[in-house]
């Protein structure tokens, strides 16, 4: 592999799932967080503030970290898709380059499998969404069954720790570490139950504010089992659900700590690049929605932090938008290796540096429709810095445009106003420029993967009301 750094450096990546961007104690998204690990991280390196996912689903978004392309083009656009034959990850490039690399944690990708994949000399796994607390089908370890024995954050964590400290000095690597955490159903670490109890949620202004020409679609998954009010039809309110979710991500935080105090151990704090990050964002509230999928800033937008004092200096604020395609070109340039042509991500080590470099000016999002999950519709969005234009398709419904810089919120949409019209057709040209680049002109058809969910409360009788427009209230859908 052709080498572009003196060195080949160590390189740890962690996810955590459903991480919202703002649950994070120093950006305060409600006072009383506590990541004091995450807090340190930024402090010493680098928050990126515009970090994105180009599809806020688990499955789509952990490919496009793996492949560096959209899901259009890796082809997992779903969390049941099987991973197409010939797919290749880029730990299979760092292993090429001499490195020995591990996997910890969920994968789930291409359905419920936890047999070790390519580009991994370590492997540890579970089916699916896995468990937070021990249970009878346990881990998967280089092919083998393992009970799980305690809460997975710790778990994970342990087993990451001991491969660390079994790594000669001499031997470059990479470990994954992929925490179940913070994904629905939240059940905190036993240390941490109860710990925010006690703690004042204050709801998002557009759970329940003003919006102006909302998609019926979105009025109307208000009502569904995404909807704020029943939040996965489990009747609980949604500041208990937000605060056992904070508990939650404690064990993550924690798990953070003890990963950089045995790089310190071992003399390799400062040298090691450590990037965080989530998979998807997670609203809880916003719009009235829970959950994720859609292109609003709580589902797309996502935490990440990096260090690394030997490549750059602390207390950086990123302000470039950066996504998940970036990780795959940012560790290989990292670790000497030359990313492969064709992909849609790029390093963001020369902006961590401070170094000139051409970037994007724009981001597109994306979303497929799922018949299991059929409350919201495929989506193509394209983000810039100022805007931020939606388009649905399928539906007969309202696209959306946002201004970002004066509706940060999102609860105005501009879509039909005549005064952004040339806004809208440049925007929609630059998206469909996009998809065309990237081999994105076709829509996704495969085989149905699982039962079709309810797509309302059943008790209508409790439909949550829809907030006001400029035209007056819209009516209730039909049931």
């Amino acid at each position: 592999m052709a080498q572009t750094a003196p060195r080949r450096r160590n390189v740890i990546f962690i996810l955590t799932d459903d991480h919202r961007y703002d649950a994070i104690g120093f950006l305060r998204g409600q006072s009383w967080l506590q990541t004091p690990n995450m807090d340190r991280l930024a402090r010493e390196g680098a928050h990126m503030k515009n970090a994105f996912v180009t599809t806020a689903l688990c499955s789509p978004s952990r490919a496009s970290i793996l492949t560096g392309r959209y899901a259009h083009a890796h082809k997992i656009v779903d969390n049941n898709t099987a991973i197409p034959k010939g797919t290749s990850f880029f730990p299979q490039l760092l292993q090429q380059a001499g490195y020995k690399t591990a996997f910890m944690g969920k994968w789930h990708m291409g359905g419920e499998s936890d047999a070790p994949q390519p580009g991994f000399d370590k492997w540890i796994s579970f089916l699916g969404q896995g468990t937070y607390n021990p249970s009878k089908n346990g881990l998967n370890i280089d092919g083998k069954k393992v009970p799980q024995k305690g809460y997975i954050t710790d778990e994970l964590t342990g087993y990451a720790v001991e491969w660390l400290q079994q790594q000669p000095k001499t031997q470059p690597y990479f470990l994954y570490l992929s925490h179940k955490a913070v994904h629905g159903d939240f059940i905190p670490a036993q240390r941490h139950e109860g710990k925010f109890k006690n703690e004042q949620f204050v709801p998002p202004a557009s759970m329940s504010g003003p919006a102006v020409n909302r998609p019926m679609w979105v009025q109307n998954q208000r009502n569904s089992w995404h909807g704020v009010e029943y939040p996965y039809h489990t009747g609980m309110d949604i500041e208990t659900y937000y605060k056992m979710y904070a508990e939650t991500l404690l064990a993550v935080d924690e798990s953070l700590g003890r990963v950089m105090d045995v790089l310190r151990e071992r003399g390799e704090l400062d040298s090691t690049l450590i990037i965080y990050m989530g998979d998807n964002g997670f609203a809880f509230g916003e719009h009235g929605l829970i959950d994720k999928r859609t292109a609003y800033e709580e589902s797309m937008r996502v935490p990440m932090l990096a260090r690394c004092p030997e490549l750059f200096g602390g207390g950086k604020t990123i302000t470039e938008v950066v996504a998940n395609l970036d990780i795959m070109p940012t560790v290989l340039e990292t670790a000497g290796v030359t990313p492969p042509a064709g992909i849609d991500g790029r390093s963001f080590l020369p902006i961590l540096q401070g170094r000139k470099t051409e970037w994007r000016d724009s981001l597109l999002y994306e979303y497929f429709w799922e018949r299991n999950f059929p409350q919201t519709p495929t989506m193509h969005a394209l983000r810039t810095d100022r805007y931020k234009y939606i388009r649905y398709h399928g539906i007969w419904d309202l696209d959306e445009l946002y201004d970002l810089q004066e509706d940060p919120l999102e609860l105005r949409n501009l879509i039909a106003e005549p005064a952004h019209a040339p806004t809208v057709k440049a925007m929609n040209g630059r998206l469909f420029s996009i998809l065309e680049q990237t081999g994105g002109m076709s829509m996704p058809l495969y085989r149905d993967g699982g039962a079709q969910q309810r797509l309302r409360h059943p008790d209508r009788s409790k439909a949550a009301p829809f907030p006001q427009t400029l035209d007056g209230p819209r009516n209730n859908p039909a049931p």
